[in-house]
């Protein structure tokens, strides 16, 4: 068995100019692409005017590290195929989803990326669509992420599940073992919220039934490389503090997007969030003025969805404009992306229709008194790319009477922006590096051992570093 060992690409300094990073043709993985074409870091086919643009969250200068125009037809994402893309090959189990992601799904044509989701029946599902990654191939910390698309289907009928995200590269979406006890962490303290249900000792007691519903706050097994672990574990990625403590590692998730229909309104909404862990009791992460900015209340609103037992959810849902569909309307391309900075005094600000749509900072997931954690962070984790079009229930009702099929997701371009003097590309940077934790558990990626039958980290059998809260630290 050949396995696809994910090697990042090489961590972007700027001691290097970015003219001497692109043109390798050679992916993380040590692939070397049999198409032929154009494998800079940036597009040859991005306009010039679009090298530099002006942040909507602060009117600063922020210069291209990454675009994909997908202007070549007939492109594929089987892997080796493509230095930055790979299409997945495996049953989204996590969200109970109802298709096969196949490569098969995904390809490029009239200047756009296609997924496609259609009544193909694959693997015993009766549906197959697909997941792009571009996972420990092209990784980004802080800047800003643009994508142009043309969502799936009408805007008046909900079911179809499209998002474009990004997840830090210590996790893969779609593989579970990898992301148990570490997804959504966004935490460097050592407490009890590092802790298997966020409790110790039986407190706090409000933890049996801070949840929704008067359910218990917390099913999580706790975070794996936590800022607790003892001192002399060999397994924890790093980095250390001045102190010799490790730093806290995480899989955080911030989502440009996930598309759906208003059960009010009945019109096309984007839902643009970010999840956290720990939680604060009843998932009350502060959404007052301090720490949170709505553009336009008439188009931005709160969703009432803030967490459950596996994840906190900072969410607001935004009205798209609804002729920007594959059907129903002129089928024009709406612009969607976020702006981040990571840490503890960081903040995210979504874009929706090209305009800012709201901001959170980093007092929206202070300390919580209630839960007894500390703060959790903005991500400072190397982030890497996802998008997928999908049908589950999980994530509201499906109209099959009204649904029309194939349905398509068009991306006519994704890009990424830093600010010149902080530019921080690729997955493994020194301050947070993952190279070697992902070389040492690479059967982790392997998909027919992780989409079937690892859904947690003690089934895998993989290392868990103590927890000196809890266990016995030798030194």
């Amino acid at each position: 068995l050949k396995l696809s060992i994910g090697y990042p690409v090489i961590t972007y300094s700027r001691d290097l100019t970015l003219q001497s990073y692109l043109g390798q043709g050679v992916n993380g993985t040590g692939q070397v692409p049999t198409m032929t074409g154009n494998f800079g870091l940036i597009d040859k086919d991005t306009p010039k005017d679009a090298y530099t643009i002006t942040s909507q969250y602060d009117g600063s200068e922020l210069q291209l590290v990454f675009s994909d125009e997908f202007n070549v037809d007939g492109r594929t994402f089987y892997p080796g195929d493509d230095p930055f893309w790979e299409a997945v090959d495996l049953h989204y189990w996590q969200t109970n989803n109802l298709e096969w992601y196949s490569p098969d799904a995904i390809t490029t044509s009239g200047g756009s990326l296609l997924i496609t989701l259609s009544e193909t029946p694959t693997h015993d599902l009766a549906y197959q669509s697909g997941m792009i990654q571009s996972w420990n191939k092209f990784c980004f910390t802080g800047g800003y992420i643009e994508v142009s698309v043309r969502l799936p289907g009408t805007a008046s009928v909900g079911g179809l599940w499209p998002a474009i995200w990004t997840m830090g590269n210590l996790g893969r979406a779609g593989y579970g073992a990898s992301l148990d006890g570490m997804w959504p962490y966004t935490y460097d303290t050592c407490d009890l919220g590092t802790l298997p249900n966020q409790t110790y000792d039986g407190q706090p007691e409000l933890a049996a039934m801070g949840g929704s519903k008067g359910k218990p706050l917390s099913y999580l097994p706790g975070q794996r490389l936590s800022a607790c672990t003892c001192g002399d574990d060999a397994d924890h990625p790093g980095p250390r503090n001045n102190d010799g403590s490790y730093v806290g590692r995480n899989v955080p998730e911030i989502d440009i997007f996930e598309a759906q229909t208003s059960g009010e309104t009945g019109l096309g909404q984007v839902s643009q969030s970010a999840q956290f862990a720990p939680f604060d009791m009843y998932y009350n992460w502060n959404n007052g003025t301090d720490a949170v900015t709505i553009y336009d209340t008439s188009l931005t609103s709160q969703n009432s969805f803030a967490g459950n037992t596996y994840q906190e959810a900072a969410i607001l849902l935004t009205t798209t404009d609804q002729n920007c569909y594959q059907t129903g309307g002129t089928g024009c391309y709406s612009v969607y992306g976020f702006e981040y900075k990571g840490g503890n005094n960081g903040y995210i600000n979504w874009v929706s229709n090209n305009q800012p749509a709201w901001t959170m900072n980093s007092n929206a997931i202070q300390a919580n008194t209630e839960s007894m954690i500390g703060e959790r962070i903005i991500s400072q984790e190397p982030m890497y790319m996802i998008l997928n079009l999908g049908l589950s229930r999980n994530f509201g009702t499906i109209n099959f009477d009204q649904l029309t099929f194939p349905a398509i997701i068009a991306v006519d371009y994704i890009r990424v922006y830093q600010d010149k003097n902080n530019m921080n590309v690729g997955c493994d940077p020194d301050g947070f590096p993952t190279s070697a934790y992902i070389e040492k558990y690479v059967v982790l990626t392997v998909p027919w051992l992780c989409s079937a039958n690892l859904t947690t980290w003690d089934q895998y059998g993989g290392i868990k570093p103590p927890n000196r809260l809890v266990d016995q630290c030798s030194s």
